[in-house]
């Protein structure tokens, strides 16, 4: 499934962040076995050191934190044992412990490449370090993907949408030709905030980097559920409904982000929901690589490196800006 495909018709790229050590051995086999039924194509992008889920509770300060918990029911998709990793319990090492629920993913001909080294200790750290600790933490996975795969990454999707101008520089260092760093900015009911979002080019001051960056252009489900919406409450009964109806009419490309520990566990029957109303909208359900192959020749806009709000999520995160 890592072969390019002809595009003839607009593509929902799946682009699949596995961010913990239950995640990976429990959501990624799950996600092979649904993806494989409805012959969808998806970019699998994995935590590659120790899991420590539970420095996550240090946000507990941040605006927004509560609410989000409150509202995605952590402790049920994630797991008590998960959430006491680095704090009560050692964090295992995911590329170490979990190589062969990697390499199934690959071998199941699915793109796969690098989510973060620490998924936590990047989220909350990158956006105030300096060169030196990122194009470290950066290295690290990538030594550990070279030593899982027996290949370098082609790609990279940044953990939490976090990232900072080194990393956006190691990516053309690395040679990566795409990555889906970032978000497209949105509306509170998840729908685009401009048609112009999508692929683009980054530059940082005066330099334009390389690296084609692919935005992920739909809500979560973590920042959907639970929310009201238009007057509506926002349930695992409806959520599919709401998201199927953002993509209607089939009029561009899509990138959708899903996580192994949601998706590929117990909010699996929504994803199944949405691959099949995918499909019947017209969709290709496409790879990253997939993606950057249609958009590779054309003209994207160059658009500065920025900070924005995504509704639903806390925080600021890397958000498209205007083209210039």
């Amino acid at each position: 499934m890592t072969e390019t495909i002809k595009h003839t018709g607009p593509l929902l790229t799946l682009k699949i962040d596995v961010d913990t050590y239950r995640g990976t051995r429990e959501g990624v086999g799950n996600l092979l076995r649904l993806l494989g039924a409805y012959q969808a194509r998806a970019t699998f992008l994995f935590s590659l050191g120790p899991d420590h889920t539970g420095w996550a509770l240090r946000r507990a300060l941040k605006p927004g934190f509560f609410s989000k918990v409150s509202r995605t029911s952590v402790v049920e998709h994630y797991g008590l044992k998960t959430l006491m990793y680095g704090t009560l319990l050692p964090g295992p090492d995911i590329g170490r412990q979990c190589a062969a629920e990697m390499r199934a993913a690959r071998d199941a001909g699915f793109e796969c490449g690098i989510h973060t080294w620490d998924h936590v200790l990047w989220q909350d750290n990158v956006a105030a370090r300096g060169a030196a600790w990122t194009t470290a933490m950066m290295r690290k996975a990538a030594a550990r993907h070279a030593e899982v795969f027996g290949a370098a990454a082609a790609t990279h999707g940044a953990a939490g949408w976090q990232m900072n101008a080194a990393a956006f520089a190691e990516h053309d260092a690395a040679g990566y030709r795409y990555a889906s760093d970032g978000r497209a900015p949105l509306e509170e009911n998840g729908a685009l905030r401009s048609a112009a979002s999508g692929p683009h080019r980054l530059a940082d001051g005066a330099r334009v980097l390389s690296c084609v960056q692919l935005p992920t252009t739909l809500p979560t489900l973590d920042e959907l559920l639970g929310r009201e919406i238009d007057g509506t409450l926002i349930t695992t009964a409806n959520i599919a409904a709401h998201l199927l109806k953002l993509t209607a009419g089939a009029a561009r490309d899509h990138v959708y982000t899903l996580h192994a520990e949601l998706e590929g566990q117990k909010l699996a029957p929504i994803f199944e929901q949405l691959l099949a109303g995918w499909l019947a909208q017209g969709y290709r359900l496409a790879s990253m690589a997939d993606y950057y192959d249609k958009v590779k020749d054309a003209d994207l806009p160059v658009c500065p490196i920025s900070w924005g709000e995504v509704p639903g999520r806390s925080g600021q995160l890397m958000v498209q800006g205007k083209a210039r």
